[in-house]
């Protein structure tokens, strides 16, 4: 018997509030493990499906990114999306490094808390990268609704708790300090 995943409805989330989340998926993963895929089937996120639909002032969290995301950023998100890459860790190089349109940002450096990189610094999937992200800019009743969908969702809130919550305060010209707290070698 199959076990049926249901939407955690305990949060109070008001659609004009919540950014809009988008993601564009390259299909790399296997189908069955990608959250992306999941997100999008529960109707947490929105797919797209060219590079062109990224609307040209949008967030696009991009782990080669040179700046990092940050409170500051929520204005942006809020009025123009936050748009998730969702492809191979194994191909992420060259692919992330293309000109893609929006605002690329990265994430400061977390612990994945999915069983496929379980503890490993910054190989988040896209549930956690887009959660994260949330957390960050101040939207943490979404970001909850996101990773709910998870067995592993509660794994990552504990596994970077600290961190997100320093990260949520820290000014983007002090974030790098403050990941150097958490992670000595980041």
């Amino acid at each position: 018997m199959r076990r049926r995943t249901t939407i955690p409805t305990n949060t109070r989330i008001e659609r004009d509030s919540a950014p809009r989340i988008m993601i564009y998926d390259y299909h790399q993963d296997d189908p069955r493990k990608c959250t992306s895929a999941k997100l999008e089937k529960f109707h947490l996120a929105q797919p797209l499906y060219t590079l062109r639909q990224i609307p040209r002032s949008a967030i696009v969290l991009n782990p080669v990114s040179n700046k990092t995301l940050s409170f500051q950023d929520r204005p942006i998100i809020q009025q123009h999306g936050l748009v998730a890459l969702d492809c191979s860790w194994n191909q992420a190089d060259e692919i992330l490094q293309a000109n893609i349109r929006g605002d690329s940002r990265r994430l400061p450096t977390l612990l994945a808390g999915n069983p496929t990189s379980y503890s490993s610094r910054g190989r988040l999937s896209t549930a956690e990268a887009l959660s994260a992200a949330l957390i960050i800019i101040g939207f943490d009743d979404r970001a909850r609704q996101l990773l709910g969908i998870f067995k592993w969702g509660e794994t990552f809130l504990t596994l970077n708790r600290e961190p997100l919550r320093e990260y949520m305060k820290t000014p983007p010209d002090q974030l790098r300090v403050r990941e150097r707290e958490y992670f000595p070698t980041a």
